[in-house]
């Protein structure tokens, strides 16, 4: 029996990695409330649990190989080693989220001493064995942490804060040291053996010269790799990538052998071998990446698909397959504990399987927003399905281990399954193995891929598909199938024609048919943005950049104009006119001419009900950190925009305005804008001054980006989603305010932030069920339907903001328009102090030149521009705020600053 580790629970092998696994979880679950939620999995993923399970499974693996002795005092290292480790994780996963680099470099150092110690340790056994068959595991795991001890240098340097394309460079670099190195390497060193003997299979004879001669290439690959993203030659990355793929076929001959002897019948090889394919995919994936993009930016950008690829696809299923065989085989108990415990560690294996790995497929392919977030769920739900059951096999082994106890057993001394043995101790040959363990024909494990596994497994892929189609179908294409609403007789032709969106414009933008005519259009997007093409009632689904669809427009019997549905685009010109020759023209529109059609009454209830709540105006206080990292989801959601009156609103965090950044000149934003919404949307900070190409780009439905810039000026400036037609994306509440403060800013009594818009309904939804989108006619025809601050018609009447006699009160005020100016007053004060666009009109009362000037009664704005005023309160009471054009205030720029004593 081996006795290199610990049979029974121990707490610090066994708790870090199921605590990791549920942190990483509960992120998932809550990402779009927390900062940083991608780079915060991946790291409790792969910094959390993977290593955790590396520094245990690897010196366990060294120990038995080597035939190297356990001593009580070497226990105790290895347990101070995990508890560094598990410190030092901790550190950086606080550290780099808060911007405390100090914290990060720390908690990188107290990670790096645990390696450094268990790289020794490594080596001291290497030296003191004897000459041992499979001594080349032990030479995987030593090159595995020295590239780890590369990999978390590079990530505390990086967490520093650089420039875009040294940002871009440096976290490819710390991504591929670790993934490949510190991941891939202990990977391969340990499956030399595992892999025949969670198969049950015998080993190929010839596979451990192939991992001895596929070492130096797989070390070499990844220091290329590492070497060409540091110095910015991203072909040579590339080439790194492909010398790794080519090491892995190498190594990976030993694997086909067993296999093709002894097919996967058990989760722990699915899983494994279901990971291998997802390293492959993110290799490919990543190589790619290097060669096609065209900027470091992009390349860092694009990285969160193969990322997820090699740390869910590939990290988590290695983990959680090797687990799956290896926890019974070290629970002692003898045969029976061991069989009860893999028992359950294979229920609903196969349904697991394709339901982790159907469903990570979902959410890395081009597929519908909603059908990625069912996929992703039924992904998540079937790995965390792993804690449950491996917590139930424990249980049902001991409870096998004390009834043999009972029975008169000899607990002292309980006897292994050889099966598990062989696992622990690696003592595979090529004559012997695992599957040649007397009795095993007797306990056969049932295959976990039986009819009914396979059935559920691929129906729970198709419900998430349905699921997803069905929350938002015209994403997915689905409409009704004709155009024409005149009754004619067929005439049996087709017309097929060929039609390409470009640049916001369907071309060609007409078609000519006789009437009876069946029309057929082949749509292909090559535009930058989601479109689609609707004609009578058959509609394409929406379309991502570069896809294409089919419509069927049916038999026309009249002519017609075809349009594209995304808010907006129909005002700006993108029509397509189906013409009956000798018909009745289709009516036209024209980009910006206003209303096609009339609208719904607007005005609300007579008796609105209360509001029950506002955004709450006041600024969030300057905190130390100089580097902002914050994730804005854009979100499509029913909000309140006038007391009784609701909207579907376009959002970034649900929120319309969006969150109000805080910082000072010099500070770095690093903003990760995340589209859960359905069409194509983007973001524009005013703050930084940067090139708009790639930070700015339109992002599709379940994409992302990262957009950096360092605030060089003081002001309060505007951020939107700049996604044509601007002006509708504006108006549906994709706006908010950055405040830099000029140095030196005397500190007030108060400080609020006010965001004046304008709402444009199409109808007076009453209910959140009944919202509507905004109705970009009457932007284009300049008619609001109402005005606000902070997104609500008169908002702050019911929930004023509050002040004391004699504080001084600044306010600052963006005009987000998208369309109408400003005249900020409050009524019953003057104001000493105006800030506008980035200068002082007075401060004080005094002008920029220091002369006595008296005072100001508003600051004037035109859209998109910003300042802030000061006032003192001289008494108690109800002080309105408005803007002075007054027919926007009438329209709900109203506000009461409520003053107490």
């Amino acid at each position: 029996m081996s006795k290199q580790l610990a049979r029974g629970f121990s707490p610090w092998r066994d708790l870090p990695l199921v605590l990791w696994l549920v942190a990483a979880a509960a992120v998932a679950l809550t990402h779009r409330w927390i900062a940083d939620s991608s780079w915060l999995m991946l790291h409790l993923v792969l910094l959390g649990a993977v290593s955790h399970a590396i520094l245990v499974w690897s010196h366990h693996f060294a120990q038995t190989v080597l035939r190297a002795p356990a001593t009580d005092a070497g226990r105790r290292h290895q347990t101070i080693r995990l508890a560094l480790l598990a410190a030092g994780t901790a550190m950086v996963l606080v550290g780099v989220p808060t911007t405390l680099w100090p914290l990060t470099v720390a908690g990188a150092a107290v990670v790096g001493t645990a390696v450094v110690w268990h790289a020794l340790v490594l080596r001291r056994m290497l030296r003191r064995a004897l000459p041992a068959r499979f001594r080349v595991t032990v030479r995987y795991y030593q090159l595995a942490a020295a590239f780890l001890l590369i990999g978390i240098t590079i990530g505390a340097i990086l967490a520093w804060g650089w420039d875009d394309s040294w940002h871009g460079r440096l976290l490819i670099a710390h991504a591929l040291a670790n993934l490949l190195g510190w991941v891939g390497l202990t990977v391969a060193g340990t499956l030399l053996t595992l892999w025949p003997t969670v198969l049950r299979a015998r080993m190929d004879a010839r596979a451990e010269l192939w991992t001895r001669r596929a070492l130096p290439v797989f070390g070499g690959s990844v220091a290329l790799a590492v070497t060409g993203a540091l110095v910015g030659v991203s072909w040579l990355a590339a080439l790194g990538l492909v010398g790794y793929l080519a090491a892995l076929g190498l190594w990976g001959r030993g694997l086909w052998q067993p296999l093709r002897s002894r097919p996967v019948r058990e989760f722990a090889p699915g899983s494994i071998g279901a990971a291998l394919l997802w390293l492959a995919i993110g290799l490919a994936w990543a190589g790619w990446l290097l060669v096609t993009a065209p900027n470091w930016e992009a390349v860092r950008e694009a990285f969160l698909g193969p990322a997820a690829a090699l740390a869910a696809g590939f990290g988590v299923q290695v983990v959680t397959g090797a687990l799956s065989y290896l926890i019974p085989s070290v629970s002692g108990g003898g045969p029976d504990a061991t069989r009860a415990a893999q028992v359950w560690l294979n229920r609903a294996g196969g349904f697991r399987l394709i339901a982790i790995n159907g469903g990570l497929a979902l959410w890395l392919l081009p597929s519908p927003s909603w059908v990625k977030v069912v996929g992703s769920s039924l992904a998540l739900l079937g790995g965390l399905a792993f804690l449950p059951l491996m917590i139930g096999g424990l249980v049902a082994g001991h409870r096998v281990k004390t009834g043999r106890s009972a029975g008169g057993a000899r607990a002292s001394a309980p006897v292994p399954d050889r099966t598990a043995t062989a696992a622990a101790a690696g003592s595979i040959s090529s004559s012997t193995a695992s599957a040649a363990a007397p009795g095993r024909a007797a306990v056969e494990p049932a295959s976990v891929f039986s009819a009914g596994q396979v059935i559920a497994g691929l129906t729970a892929l198709a419900t998430a598909v349905v699921v997803g189609v069905g929350v938002d179908p015209a994403a997915a294409g689905l409409g009704a199938p004709s155009a024409s609403t005149a009754t004619v007789t067929a005439t049996g032709t087709v017309v097929r024609v060929e039609v390409s969106i470009v640049g916001m414009t369907y071309v060609p933008s007409q078609v000519h048919v006789a009437a009876g005519d069946r029309l057929v259009v082949d749509l292909v997007n090559s535009d930058t943005t989601t479109h689609d093409l609707v004609i009578g009632q058959a509609r394409t689904g929406r379309l991502a950049p570069g896809a294409s669809a089919e419509l069927d427009a049916g038999v026309i019997g009249e002519s017609i104009q075809g349009y594209c549905s995304v808010v907006g685009h129909r005002q700006m010109g993108m029509v397509f006119d189906v013409i009956v020759d000798d018909a009745v023209p289709a009516p036209t529109a024209t980009a910006g001419t206003g209303h096609q059609h009339e609208h719904p009454a607007t005005t609300p209830a007579a008796e609105p009900a209360p509001l029950s709540s506002v955004i709450d105006p006041v600024l969030p206080p300057l905190t130390g950190e100089r580097v902002h990292k914050l994730t804005f989801t854009v979100q499509e959601v029913p909000l309140e925009v006038a007391p009784g009156v609701w909207q579907k609103r376009w959002t970034f965090n649900g929120r319309a305005p969006g969150p109000t950044l805080h910082g000072r000149v010099g500070d770095v934003f690093e903003i990760t804008l995340v589209n859960d919404g359905s069409i194509g949307h983007s973001i524009d900070f005013h703050a930084g001054s940067l090139a708009p190409d790639q930070p700015m780009r339109t992002i599709e439905p379940g994409e992302s980006l990262v957009y950096r810039f360092t605030a060089t000026m003081a002001g309060i400036w505007m951020y939107h989603c700049s996604t044509m037609p601007m002006s509708a994306h504006i108006a549906a509440g994709m706006t908010g305010a950055v405040v830099i403060e000029p140095d030196g800013l005397p500190a007030v009594d108060r400080s609020y932030v006010l965001v004046q818009s304008e709402i444009y309904l199409q109808t007076a939804a009453a209910t959140p069920a009944e919202a509507t989108e905004v109705d970009a006619d009457k932007v284009n025809a300049e008619q609001p339907d109402y005005l606000a601050f902070n997104g609500i018609a008169n908002g702050y009447d019911s929930h004023p903001l509050a002040a004391k006699v004699g504080e001084r009160v600044r306010f600052w005020v963006l005009d987000a328009g998208p369309n109408r100016p400003s005249s900020f007053h409050i009524v019953g004060t003057q104001f000493d102090t105006v800030y506008h666009e980035g200068g002082y009109l007075l401060k004080n009362g005094r002008d920029a030149f220091g002369t006595v000037a008296g005072g100001s009664q508003v600051l004037g704005l035109q859209p998109a521009q910003g300042g802030f005023v000061e006032a003192v309160f001289p008494e108690a009471g109800h002080y309105s705020m408005v803007s002075h054009l007054m027919v926007d205030a009438e329209r709900g720029a109203h506000g009461i600053v409520e003053v107490t004593d």
